[in-house]
């Protein structure tokens, strides 16, 4: 994926590029010699080691062996750094500072609200306010935090971003005709982007229920990475096995879905409802 500056430790993804070599010079082992054990290519151990690659937990478990850390979990753990951080909002940051920024396209599901990169302040300031025991500093950071986020849709080179989104979402009152009336605005001024498309799904679509999850496509053939919500957190998974099953379920939603001007005349109607 894109490159992360080298520069910032902070970075979970630059930290195991620099423990990774590190451990390989200290070993007087050659980037070939990890790569031929990683099963891999000495390019892409380059790239993990300049953090322009995103690493696969499997990468993670075989460094963990080779360098005779596997009861520590020394690389499983960076790794789970760069995938997840649960424990409040600050689990989503590996997301949003790793992986949204750098993708190539992001394909999304959401049966139940609007998706975060399209949301209005108003929108969101009222799905975080009904958070149990949130505080209204907290509401306001994570609303910022929202804002902040959608900044990837103004870069110069945004991702494309493919949205499927249940048509009870449109019904669904969150605020008050006022907040849903900008928000239906909000989605019709944001397809108008080249980067978004959006397509309703009807709502006999039961493959869509277990819940709302994003694709990102990253370039430099990284393998593609899934984030999958649920209520008590959410998971970012690499692993080709629950990647493709992701994949599957929203192929079988998309054959669900309205043609984007369809969707867009349905929204255009919902939202005189909202008077």
């Amino acid at each position: 994926m894109g490159s992360v500056p080298a520069h910032d430790p902070g970075s979970p993804r630059v930290r195991f590029g620099m423990e990774m070599r590190r451990l390989r010079e200290a070993a007087h082992l050659s980037q070939s010699a990890v790569a031929a054990r990683l099963g891999c290519t000495q390019t892409q151990i380059s790239r993990l080691e300049m953090a322009t690659r995103t690493p696969s937990r499997t990468d993670a478990e075989k460094l963990d062996q080779i360098f005779n850390l596997a009861d520590r979990q020394h690389f499983v753990g960076l790794h789970r750094r760069i995938m997840a951080r649960p424990g409040g909002p600050k689990w989503f940051m590996g997301w949003v500072e790793e992986i949204e920024p750098n993708a190539l396209a992001l394909h999304s599901w959401d049966p139940l609200l609007i998706p975060g990169l399209l949301q209005t302040e108003a929108y969101a300031r009222r799905i975080f306010s009904l958070e149990p025991r949130i505080t209204v500093a907290e509401v306001d950071e994570r609303v910022q935090a929202r804002l902040r986020r959608q900044q990837i849709l103004d870069q110069r080179h945004p991702p494309s971003l493919l949205v499927l989104m249940d048509t009870g979402v449109l019904r669904r009152p969150v605020g008050g005709p006022e907040v849903m009336r900008e928000q239906l605005d909000h989605l019709l001024d944001a397809v108008r982007r080249p980067s978004v498309s959006l397509q309703l799904v009807a709502p006999e679509c039961l493959p869509g229920m277990l819940g709302a999850f994003m694709i990102a496509k990253l370039p430099n053939g990284d393998p593609d990475i899934v984030h999958v919500d649920s209520s008590a957190d959410g998971r970012v998974y690499s692993e080709r096995d629950t990647v493709t099953s992701i994949w599957n379920r929203y192929e079988a939603i998309r054959l669900w879905a309205y043609p984007e001007h369809a969707s867009l005349r349905m929204i255009e109607e919902v939202k005189k409802e909202w008077t």
